[in-house]
């Protein structure tokens, strides 16, 4: 295997933009962090990167392409905003077709990616999309579950820090439903899929939690419980302050006195309650911000893996 590491660029010098940054820094076997793109001049992110010797732009996508070293750009992480990943991709695809993008947004230009569900099958593709930090958080959970039973119906619900919620993560909010709702059914397999986002104005900041309802076909409970447990422990790999807050609570739901779920009508079957918390590795803001740990963890094992398979063929 050859040693040579490929460069990146990430766009979006906020707070998750400055902790990926610091991630590829520290911990990549496979990229080097090239660039550093924002659109203000005075952000703590772009005066971050030039302190660790890191190449930025503050005239965007634009300043990007006007740069020496964008032709030596593999991968582009984009940590902007729904709308904005769109026009990003356009540009940065009109100038080079191969180039490949990494999506922290929730725009889902292309396939969503949770590295412990589905990253093999999307190895190739040249624009992946890293869902939410819901998602990342609990897609896992509820795919655990479907692959031993099928699933009917999931429903999500994340609590964060609303200091760690920064002007991207705000104005991604609608479409933070929305994309998380869908990755569940595409991704986790559950029939119909809800999503909903807390952020959490308690001080001090709390720590991310995250809570996921599932419900399937009945199932072997011990069965169930191994699988979540498998599935926690693979997102660990990546995402070390990942865990179960507690054991995982079941509920049997019998025929003659189902649930009247809206949309789904009555139930019956298994429900299965799963409690996450998320604890951030601090490399950019505290502990509690799990939710920008996740994504940026995510994100990084998604392109790590990508860089790896290319650099192998």
């Amino acid at each position: 295997m050859s040693e040579t590491k490929l460069k990146v660029a990430i766009i979006g010098s906020g707070n998750i933009g400055t902790d990926l940054m610091i991630k590829i820094l520290r911990n990549a076997k496979y990229l080097e962090m090239a660039v550093m793109v924002g659109i203000d001049p005075a952000s703590d992110g772009l005066a971050r990167a030039q302190r660790m010797g890191v190449a930025t732009t503050h005239e965007g996508v634009e300043g990007l392409a006007r740069m020496d070293v964008f032709k030596d750009i593999d991968f582009v992480f984009d940590a902007t905003s729904a709308g904005s990943h769109v026009k990003n991709d356009a540009f940065l695809r009109a100038l080079d077709p191969g180039i490949r993008l990494i999506d922290l947004t929730p725009a889902a230009i292309g396939p969503y990616c949770i590295p412990v569900v589905n990253l093999e099958q999307n190895l190739n593709r040249p624009n992946v999309n890293m869902v939410t930090c819901g998602g990342q958080a609990t897609i896992p959970m509820v795919a655990a579950v479907s692959r031993v039973a099928k699933v009917h119906y999931a429903e999500i619900v994340a609590s964060i820090a609303s200091k760690s919620a920064g002007p991207g993560t705000r104005a991604n909010i609608d479409e933070f439903t929305e994309t998380t709702s869908k990755a569940i059914e595409a991704v986790g397999g559950a029939a119909r899929g809800k999503a909903i986002i807390v952020m959490n104005p308690a001080e001090p900041p709390l720590m991310m939690r995250d809570t996921v309802f599932v419900l399937s076909e009945a199932a072997d409970q011990a069965k169930v419980e191994a699988s979540i447990v498998k599935m926690a422990a693979a997102v660990q790999a990546y995402v070390p302050g990942y865990r179960l807050k507690q054991k995982v609570q079941f509920d049997v739901i019998p025929v003659d006195a189902p649930l009247n779920i809206p949309g789904l009508g009555k139930f019956s079957g298994l429900k299965t309650s799963v409690f996450l918390e998320v604890e951030g590795a601090a490399h950019y803001l505290p502990a509690y911000a799990g939710n920008l740990d996740i994504m940026t963890s995510a994100a990084l094992a998604t392109a790590e893996r990508m860089a790896q398979s290319m650099l192998n063929a």
